[in-house]
């Protein structure tokens, strides 16, 4: 048979139009061999060069995505997802990631569709969108309002283009932090971790002089860094003892973490995958030594990782996918017991773990919980939260605020001066989606008000007495702002809520029976953590006297004085609020001066309380006044009667009656 003429330059032709599609299919294999190992950055490089000669496809599209994705590089990550939404077929699930990276760029209304559209593909997961809905909303109020701290960059302890982070108290002027700027061991440069393109982590040591200076880092010894990753640490308070996380590659058995530093779901594909032990070691003659894994290690199954000392040395806390938690992560802590060994982990419980991952717990020196969560309400990424407590007794997880939270990835907490400096870990000024090392300065000191719902009114007795009432609606607002929450007060009437020292809150309560609220409380600068404020409410009865406290007189005086002006204040508002409401003000003496005397004085005082009140705003024909001098004593001390001065200041009061509503 005769071959059929063809010229040579279409056979050249041919093969040179084919050759960067084949270049690019061999990309692509690389590609996903590097992807489906792990080794994200290396195959982000074989990707790239993949799609100059073709276009992506959908796979590829959206493993591109997921490898900025987890590399954390969020510009990346947002533009890649935003590709593969728009591609035919794809999961809903990428509209999920696709929210959550504009969400770590601080494009919250943005965020918001996608988590919209998400909801509308995938209505099981209304319920989680619509919490993160909320959640971009308040990220949106906290960035209006006031910084809670100042944050700067620390660049003695951050290397460019390396991540740096979970800086850790060591020895008295110290901090041991982790760091994959790399190690050279035995004249070899560093190894490189394909996931990240960066060497291995290390555990990194670093002083501060008096000036505030930081010296050079300098990797720990070898026997705590070995060739694999070495990070997270925390060091007994004496120097005597440290604590740190190492990753173990094991079979890809049951449930695995892919990742050193956080928790990630491996590909099935794997063989192999990553998880974390923790590991202690004891100082002997100014070296680390007797390295000994943590008794609750259980590498074959799950991780146990980030290990934080609590301020004595008897409770180790740390972060586990152990089976049984809440989520992907749990914060767990062990007691110390008698004979040195560390009992049972104890799960930190459901105030603290969500369905989400919650790791690098940190106590401070006062024995507050510090943690990272991506579960809890946050700004974006990983938050700092703060929990009120103790170890089984965790009262509320409070977000720390922006700055100190950002968008982006936030955790790794220090306190260098409890409760006002310190130092933290971020990826928020990062191109590459690596973390650094800043310091902070609390402006404005986190705090939890205590707030108890009071009921006051005449028992049967007729004395007044408080009682707490239950289930009682209150709108809290931050003063000469439009940010405001409503909340229920539970079963105890108690009710906990996140506050700043330096700001002024108003309440604005209602309940069936009782005259409506209204309270102001300003929370100075010196506040301790945890603020108590009792929110009375006065029963709605007609013809029952209610005492008002702290309303003081000078001897033989009327002058309403100014804690007997703070008072009035209280009433003024109440009435301001019940407009409907008609009052009988009466001022009452003790039995001692004669009964003229006493009638007289008690009439000028109640005058002059309804005066005040009128200068306030309050209608005149509200309000009536009476003096009934020691006519009605509240106790035995009548005339001639000896008793202490306390018993008789019972009987020196001032009450309001609703003589209408």
């Amino acid at each position: 048979m005769k071959l059929k003429y063809t010229p040579f330059c279409i056979i050249a032709a041919a093969v040179l139009g084919f050759a960067p599609l084949a270049q690019g299919q061999s990309s692509l294999r690389k590609a996903n061999k590097l992807y489906n190992n792990f080794e994200y950055t290396l195959a982000l490089q074989e990707y790239q060069e993949a799609i100059l000669k073709r276009k992506p496809e959908l796979e590829t599209a959206e493993r591109i995505a997921t490898s900025y994705r987890l590399t954390r590089q969020t510009e990346a990550a947002e533009n890649w997802y935003g590709k593969v939404v728009a591609m035919t077929g794809r999961n809903p699930i990428n509209l999920y990631y696709y929210a959550e990276a504009l969400r770590s760029n601080g494009k919250y209304k943005e965020a918001n569709e996608q988590y919209m559209q998400w909801a509308e593909e995938m209505p099981e997961q209304a319920d989680r969108a619509q919490a993160l809905m909320e959640a971009t909303d308040q990220s949106i109020r906290w960035m209006s309002q006031p910084p809670v701290a100042e944050v700067t960059a620390l660049p003695a302890l951050s290397m460019n283009g390396f991540a740096d982070f979970s800086p850790a108290a060591y020895g008295a002027n110290g901090v041991v932090f982790t760091s994959d700027r790399g190690v050279s061991k035995a004249g070899k440069g560093a190894e490189v971790y394909g996931w990240t393109g960066r060497p291995y982590l290390q555990l990194f040591v670093a002083q501060q002089n008096e000036a505030g200076d930081w010296a050079k880092p300098e990797a720990l010894q070898d026997v705590i860094n070995t060739d694999y990753h070495n990070a997270t640490a925390a060091a007994a308070k004496d120097g005597s003892k440290l604590y740190f996380t190492r990753t173990k590659q094991v079979p890809a058995l049951g449930s695995v973490n892919a990742d050193p530093t956080s928790w990630v779901k491996k590909d099935d594909q794997s063989d192999m995958v990553n998880r974390l032990e923790i590991f202690s070691a004891e100082k002997q003659g100014g070296s680390w030594s007797n390295i000994q894994p943590f008794t609750h290690n259980k590498v074959e199954e799950y991780s146990v990782g980030h290990p934080a000392l609590s301020p004595d040395g008897k409770v180790l806390y740390f972060a586990s996918d152990m089976p049984g938690g809440a989520g992907e992560t749990d914060i767990y802590y062990s007691t110390l017991q008698a004979d040195g060994s560390w009992g049972q982990p104890v799960n930190a419980g459901t105030v603290v773990n969500t369905a989400g991952r919650e790791s690098f717990p940190y106590v401070d020196a006062n024995g507050k919980l510090y943690f990272a969560s991506d579960g809890h309400i946050g700004m974006g990424g990983m938050d700092m939260f703060s929990a009120e407590g103790e170890t089984g007794k965790w009262r509320a997880a409070k977000n720390l605020g922006y700055p100190i939270n950002s968008p982006k990835n936030d955790f790794g907490l220090l306190f260098t001066e409890p409760g006002t400096r310190g130092l933290l870990s971020s990826n928020r000024d990062s191109q590459n989606g690596t973390e650094d090392i800043y310091a902070f300065n609390v402006l404005q000191k986190p705090v939890v008000l205590a707030i108890t719902t009071l009921g006051r009114f005449q028992n049967n007795k007729k004395k007044t007495v408080q009682e707490p009432l239950p289930e009682t609606r209150v709108l809290a607002a931050r003063k000469a702002t439009t940010d405001s929450s409503v909340f229920i007060t539970d079963a105890n009437a108690k009710h906990f809520m996140d506050a700043r020292t330096g700001n002024t809150y108003v309440f604005k309560g209602s309940k069936i029976g009782f005259l409506n609220m209204e309270s102001g409380v300003a929370i100075p600068a010196t506040a301790p953590d945890t603020v108590q404020v009792a929110l009375i409410f006065d029963k709605n009865e007609v013809e029952k006297a209610i005492v008002l406290d702290n309303i003081y007189y000078d001897l033989d005086k009327w002058d309403i004085r100014a804690d007997a002006a703070k008072e009035l204040d209280k009433l003024a508002t109440l009435l301001m609020n019940n407009p409907s409401v008609n009052i009988e003000l009466s001022a009452h003496t003790d039995s001692r001066e004669s009964q003229e005397y006493n009638q007289q004085l008690s009439e000028k005082r109640a005058k002059a309380a309804v005066d005040y009140l009128v200068t306030k705003g309050i209608e005149a024909d509200r309000l009536t006044w009476k003096g009934y001098g020691k006519t009605r004593l509240v106790n035995k001390c009548a005339t001639g009667v000896n008793c202490p001065e306390e018993e008789h200041q019972k009987n020196r009061r001032t009450e309001f009656t609703i003589k209408k509503n």
